[in-house]
């Protein structure tokens, strides 16, 4: 039976002009979020704000991650218009700060690195003072593709740790702790955009695990880090091992100034996209 969730977890529905527009505009240009496919419990909130978190290469995954609601299936061909369609979705919604991400795409030779840059050409074609912020898969690692996004300078590359060493192959089989920090090791050593990593927590971790893959961020010299709960999507995803207290968020907090990671957000709720433009 799973564990009713704490109150300070719930979020009330909103239903206003605003997160009605929003609705709107992703609709008419086909787009999906990972606010709705990922069921994040802040999108009405960020609805309010007239921004999203935009998720590209489709609403499928090739790969499955055992705490993410996004279903793992053969994916459809990209879509080429897809970038224009994101451009122009950022400009009628009015954005200072964009947010894209995507599901993982193992079939593509390239992870999908230059539909990531085509996006971010596309929004600077019309809406050159927009800041670009991507969060995206490992690649595999490939320094081709991660070559190809530093060519599109984002002003902030995310790419999530998710969870500690000790329960990486359990939460994440087909993914790879030390790939994700090269990842972000890589991204720092060649260029000089912003590097940012998010973990999800309660799913078994200590906090000394956790101190110590704030560590390997630090080495790495990622710039940025959230922390948030993990909230159970249904009964077949990884269970809730902890719900952790406000407090104690105060006392991680605590933990990576400490570590030396001092740009952080960190919170019950927080998710890597949350408030996203406030620590660029």
């Amino acid at each position: 039976m799973r564990e009713r969730l704490p109150e300070y977890l719930k979020r009330p529905i909103i239903d206003t002009d605003t997160t009605r527009n929003v609705r709107r505009i992703l609709k008419h240009n086909c787009l999906n979020t990972v606010c709705e496919n990922a069921r994040c419990p802040n999108k009405n909130e960020c609805y309010t704000k007239n921004t999203a978190t935009f998720l590209i290469m489709g609403n499928v995954c090739t790969r499955n991650c055992r705490y993410c609601n996004i279903s793992c299936q053969k994916p459809e061909p990209l879509d080429p218009l897809e970038p224009q369609h994101i451009a122009k979705a950022v400009k009628d919604l009015g954005l200072k700060y964009a947010v894209i991400t995507s599901v993982t795409r193992d079939d593509l030779p390239d992870g999908g690195a230059e539909h990531f840059a085509q996006c971010i050409y596309e929004i600077r074609k019309l809406t050159p003072s927009v800041k670009i912020e991507i969060l995206t898969p490992d690649f595999k690692n490939q320094k081709d593709a991660l070559d190809v996004i530093i060519k599109a300078h984002p002003d902030v590359f995310n790419h999530n740790i998710e969870t500690v060493k000790a329960l990486f192959k359990t939460a994440r089989p087909q993914g790879n702790y030390d790939n994700s920090l090269a990842v972000l090791k890589y991204i720092k050593e060649n260029s000089n955009i912003e590097t940012k990593s998010g973990m999800m927590i309660g799913l078994g971790e200590t906090i000394e695990q956790i101190k110590e893959t704030m560590e390997d961020l630090h080495a790495v010299n990622c710039d940025i880090l959230t922390v948030g709960q993990y909230i159970q999507p249904s009964k077949e995803h990884l269970p809730v091992a902890k719900y952790y207290k406000p407090e104690e968020y105060e006392e991680l907090k605590e933990l990576a100034t400490s570590v030396g990671i001092t740009r952080h957000q960190i919170g019950p709720l927080v998710r890597s996209s949350y408030n996203a433009a406030s620590l660029a």
